[in-house]
């Protein structure tokens, strides 16, 4: 399970450190291949192989093509989607369309995510935290709570 937040910087190419804390929780099975692509807020997601097969594909794969807004929300999640290994420096190349759509520029910010990584602009992510009408307590009290 990923955790935690990291800052971090993407280089010119566009490539950026996958955090060793984060890193260990990466399965042998993923063979330090992942799936980026395009979150359903303005950040990157991040899946190890395995967690993309085991928890992405298997969705989308039924999910029913002839139906508009199907047919629809595959394209918009997949149009971006790009696979790519960790390099020897533990880098993933990510795609500067996808860059351009989180609004990254130099720094990023890195927030594990159960299971996937997240990348945003730290800026956007402020401004995502700021803009939350209700407390982190009443949020936690909704969610959380025992049945």
């Amino acid at each position: 399970m990923f955790l935690g937040s990291f800052t971090y910087s993407i280089d010119s190419k566009g490539r950026i450190s996958i955090p060793a804390k984060l890193r260990k929780y990466v399965k042998p099975e993923a063979n330090d291949t992942f799936v980026m692509t395009r979150g359903a807020s303005q950040c990157i997601e991040i899946y190890p192989m395995d967690k993309w097969k085991e928890l992405v594909e298997g969705k989308l794969a039924k999910l029913n093509t002839f139906d508009p807004e199907n047919a629809k929300f595959l394209r918009m999640f997949l149009q971006l989607a790009s696979e790519d290994q960790l390099d020897a420096q533990a880098r993933l190349l990510v795609p500067q369309n996808l860059i351009e759509f989180a609004g990254i520029k130099k720094d990023v910010f890195v927030l594990g995510a159960m299971n996937r990584i997240e990348l945003w602009n730290p800026e956007i992510y402020q401004k995502y935290l700021d803009e939350q009408q209700e407390s982190f307590g009443d949020i936690a009290q909704k969610v959380m709570k025992l049945e």
